[in-house]
């Protein structure tokens, strides 16, 4: 049970949920778990399920028992709020006219979006690949990657996420997802993650420990010789923002050693971050980015693989190859979704608000034993509760559950961070509703009232 505590999400089997539901979920909720229960497959992380929605919009969610949460989770899609009218009515017109792409066609609006992204994507990124999700972009990548460099190992970071299916839990580092699977892809080589809080011995401060990380791909990069590719979150979600010179070296061994540096930006991409695109914030660029998550407006499921146009040479292979690759809907969702960050200037929001709240965060570590560290970037944002040296698991689930019954709504990464990634349209009074929660749910657990 310990090592499932300790993945991107919180764990869906544990006392304090049963306590919670108890409490909270009334009948008619609770019959619909348990048909719910009865017709999907049992996972960690996802079924049983907690709760039943009934609505979504703007910043919150609302359940069957019509309790409304601002919910600073969303799984990351949420980035112009949930059901953006806009969004909405421009996949309504596109229902009107085009619905689907078949095989071997093309459509205006999946060109348009495509050139969209060429336009915004930094450095010479201008040639896409459209998916469905944003295990399929790794996929996607992890394959080009094989067919540029003719090489097939890769470099990833243990804790790390890039999506459930079998390539991509691969190249991930969560032992929720990997053990007990067999035989995962070869040439998958690991390194630990520049996040000093998971380092396992220690170098005296951060900066050495990052550093010791960055020259760690190096000298494997050097040693093996044939890595196709290093493969990373620019910044890791638990959220650990790393230093634009950690990045530098990585990207300058990838040059000296003949790999190509690959970006997962699923989760925070398009604004989240202040930026369009995270690794904007590190002034590198990869040589292949994937993005998915907000893409389709909160509602479609759209990802993307980026790369620069020197990797187009494989054209005569299989690279995607999805059903739903040019889906002309899901392209609509994806161009309203990037319209309306573009003309409410969501960017600029992302970074004021994100700064605002980081030093309400910094704050409320002065004055709680609790928090252990608050950390982030733009509305990308996390609190470690540490207590007596070791990640505090239980107290973090506490607040968690806490919250939740004062109507805040988010995860837990690693089992200790309070990870908190809000509709980028969340107003600054919002922002202070819910760090004034969360501050009261952390006291009252420092306090033993709960």
């Amino acid at each position: 049970m310990e090592k499932q505590h300790k993945a991107e999400g919180d764990i869906n089997i544990s006392p304090l949920r049963t306590k919670w539901q108890d409490q909270h979920i009334d009948a008619a909720t609770r019959n619909l778990l348990k048909e719910d229960e009865r017709y999907f497959l049992k996972q960690s992380l996802s079924t049983p399920c907690l709760n039943a929605l009934k609505s979504c919009d703007g910043v919150s969610i609302e359940d069957l028992q019509g309790r409304r949460y601002m919910d600073f989770h969303g799984n990351n899609v949420h980035q112009v709020g949930f059901a953006n009218p806009e969004v909405i009515d421009a996949i309504k017109k596109q229902l009107d006219t085009l619905s689907f792409c078949t095989r071997r066609y093309t459509n205006q609006v999946a060109v348009d979006l495509a050139k969209k992204l060429a336009k915004l994507a930094p450095g010479d990124l201008n040639k896409t690949l459209f998916c469905p999700g944003g295990a399929e972009a790794i996929g996607i990548a992890l394959k080009l990657a094989r067919l540029v460099t003719g090489r097939h190992k890769t470099i990833s970071m243990w804790d790390s996420f890039h999506g459930a299916t079998l390539d991509a839990i691969s190249i991930g580092g969560e032992a929720v997802f990997r053990q007990g699977q067999g035989p995962l892809l070869p040439g998958t080589e690991h390194v630990p993650s520049p996040d000093p809080s998971r380092a396992f011995f220690d170098l005296g401060d951060s900066h050495k420990w990052e550093m010791f990380c960055a020259r760690y791909v190096e000298y494997i990069l050097e040693q093996e010789g044939d890595i196709a590719a290093v493969i990373s979150e620019p910044m890791r979600s638990t959220p650990y923002v790393p230093s634009a010179e950690y990045w530098r070296i990585i990207r300058k061994a990838c040059d000296k050693h003949g790999a190509l540096l690959v970006f997962d930006e699923i989760p925070h991409a398009l604004g989240r971050t202040g930026k369009m695109f995270t690794c904007e914030n590190f002034g590198v660029t990869p040589d292949i980015l994937c993005i998915g998550k907000g893409l389709g407006g909160g509602i479609f499921p759209l990802a993307a693989m980026i790369a620069g146009e020197r990797l187009d040479v494989v054209g005569h292979r299989a690279l995607g190859h999805y059903t739903h690759e040019k889906s002309p809907v899901a392209c609509a969702a994806a161009l309203a979704t990037i319209s309306y960050i573009e003309s409410n200037d969501l960017l600029t929001h992302s970074e004021k608000l994100g700064k605002y709240a980081l030093d309400r965060l910094k704050a409320m570590k002065a004055n709680h034993a609790l928090i252990g560290d608050v950390r982030g970037i733009g509305l990308f944002l996390g609190i470690e509760l540490i207590k007596n040296e070791k990640y505090a698991l239980d107290e973090a689930e506490k607040v968690m559950y806490c919250a939740l019954s004062k109507g805040i709504s988010f995860k837990l990464t690693m089992g200790n961070i309070i990870t908190l990634t809000p509709a980028l349209t969340i107003t600054k009074k919002e922002m202070d509703q819910a760090l004034d929660i969360i501050e009261e749910c952390i006291s009252q657990v420092e306090s033993g009232i709960i």
